[in-house]
């Protein structure tokens, strides 16, 4: 990863926008839907800039006056000058989906973004703003932070009660909430490692790294295999899987192909 996808709030902040004509037309657009300010130059506050002038020189020195200000500054066109870009985005409030490709190219980021567009339903955002306001109620469900996150999940997946491709899903929360819920029981799942490049992983092992609870690993596991797994899952260094996996869905990762090759 090349770059670091955050999701910045605008709203009233000061902007910067250095420049005219379509380019910076369709910069001021995205400003103003995520609800900042625009101003022309900088000034005290500001929190990030935008340069859309067609002269290289021109938009290198802007740049530069901009970030002797504190200014993360985004350089239409020219990535090599940008300290962040803009992607390729699928709006479906509150849900955003964003596609990046680091300035290589805008044209791909935009098929890609075609494509999800194409996939999601419209009421996708209403899925999750009926699920933020259910959130005491899964509370109360589902004390355990544990517990509810495999109550989501099992929802979550295809053809689950929630299932997001469902454009009925948002109108299921109570049924859901008040039905006989199966939960993913406890279970310890081999994972066979035959290679250290994470692009090698088959679907089914990169679908458990990001569902599982807790992973058990040997020291020498490469870290571009750990950085698929889950942000929030619970690392154990240990030479050997657990005898009694803890709840919840456990993974060992067996490197010893991998190791054999070196």
């Amino acid at each position: 990863m090349h770059q670091l996808p955050i999701f910045l709030n605008l709203t009233g902040r000061t902007v910067v926008l250095v420049g005219d004509g379509e380019a910076a037309a369709a910069k001021a657009r995205l400003i103003e839907r995520a609800s900042g300010r625009m101003v022309p130059a900088w000034e005290q506050g500001a929190t990030i800039a935008f340069v859309a002038l067609d002269d290289e020189e021109a938009a290198r020195a802007a740049a530069t006056e901009l970030r002797a200000h504190g200014l993360l500054v985004n350089v239409v066109d020219r990535p090599d000058l940008c300290d962040f870009t803009t992607p390729a985005i699928v709006d479906r409030a509150p849900v955003t989906i964003a596609i990046g490709t680091g300035g290589a190219s805008a044209g791909l980021a935009k098929a890609v973004r075609q494509r999800i567009e194409a996939l999601l339903p419209a009421r996708f955002g209403a899925l999750a703003s009926a699920l933020s306001a259910a959130r005491d109620a899964m509370k109360a469900r589902w004390p355990t932070a544990a517990d509810r996150r495999r109550a989501i999940d099992a929802a979550l997946a295809p053809g689950g009660a929630l299932d997001p491709l469902d454009e009925s899903a948002a109108d299921k929360i109570d049924a859901w909430l008040t039905g006989d819920t199966v939960t993913q029981p406890s279970r310890l799942e081999m994972i066979h490692l035959t290679s250290p490049d994470p692009d090698d992983l088959t679907l089914r092992t990169a679908r458990l790294l990001g569902e599982a609870d807790h992973i058990f690993y040997p020291a020498a596991t490469p870290a571009a295999i750990l950085a698929r797994a889950r942000a929030d899952a619970v690392r154990h260094v240990t030479d050997a899987p657990p005898a009694d996996p803890p709840g919840g869905l456990s993974l060992w990762l067996d490197i010893s192909a991998v190791t054999s090759r070196r």
